[in-house]
């Protein structure tokens, strides 16, 4: 399996005209499928991917990791442009209505389209919160347990309660994929909202592998609270992966961190790096 970081916070210095913007698109190549990961906020994953040989008719299916602009947005570009019928594997939450507090105003961070338009364009939801094979040995997540004590989500992250009522929101559609490798267990992820070990955890339950053998995408350890960071890096130095790939919401303090620590084992997944498992 071969995965291409398309969209990404970071663009790298190169003589290719890349589009950075803040957020994340992938795109894995299977022996027989090429399913994209996310579809950052704007044109840029469907830019990106024409400069890198791709184009959106070779995409066999989506997989959209949680309802935030940055992860959705640039989907209806992606269907526009491919203009085929198009699987798209998401939680059942993705529409969720999802904002940010900013100095006391909500600022709306959610899919910035209506489920109808991504219809019009060949959108064939499947939505689900139990885990789903979408190829052979890759998994959709589904939701995902909230099982360790450390790994919060941000009480600015806010969403409507059944009376219209803000409420803290827990982003349950937050989920990743999962890569039952020979080797062992591959997370790829979108943001991880719902904490790297949660995903980890909920990975080895699924796939049944052993070993966690890398990390592929965003770990939201940029914002995390620093008792997050501080357990996560304990874990990942026990569980010793072969590599991690940080995107996005890692932030460059955290990928800088994570460099000093797990040295070439760590790759910035910054457009355009590619990475084989």
């Amino acid at each position: 399996m071969k995965i291409t970081i398309l969209v990404d916070n970071i663009v790298p210095m190169a003589q290719i005209p890349f589009v950075g913007e803040h957020g994340l698109s992938l795109l894995i190549e299977t022996e027989s499928q090429k399913i994209l990961v996310d579809a950052g906020q704007s044109s840029a994953a469907f830019h990106n991917m024409g400069l890198l040989g791709f184009h959106v008719n070779q995409i066999d299916a989506i997989s959209i990791s949680h309802g935030h602009y940055d992860h959705a947005g640039g989907l209806i570009h992606i269907l526009h442009n491919s203009r085929k019928s198009m699987p798209i594997y998401a939680h059942t939450n993705l529409f969720g209505p999802r904002y940010f507090l900013t100095e006391g105003n909500r600022k709306y961070i959610g899919v910035p389209f209506a489920k109808a338009e991504a219809d019009s364009w060949g959108a064939k939801w499947i939505l689900s919160e139990a885990p789903i094979e979408i190829a052979l040995k890759l998994w959709f997540s589904g939701q995902i347990p909230r099982t360790t004590d450390f790994e919060k989500i941000n009480s600015k992250f806010v969403t409507d309660d059944i009376n219209g009522n803000a409420c803290h929101d827990q982003i349950l559609d937050d989920t990743v994929l999962y890569y039952a490798s020979e080797k062992g267990l591959v997370v790829i992820s979108g943001c991880a909202h719902s904490g790297m070990m949660n995903a980890i955890y909920h990975g080895f339950d699924i796939t049944g592998q052993k070993k966690f053998l890398g990390w592929i995408g965003g770990t939201h350890l940029g914002p995390a609270s620093e008792v997050q960071r501080i357990e996560t890096i304990k874990l990942l130095r026990k569980f010793n992966p072969e590599f991690i790939v940080t995107s996005h919401c890692t932030g460059i303090e955290m990928l800088g961190k994570l460099k000093s620590i797990f040295g070439a084992k760590l790759i910035p997944g910054f457009i355009g790096a590619t990475i084989e498992c």
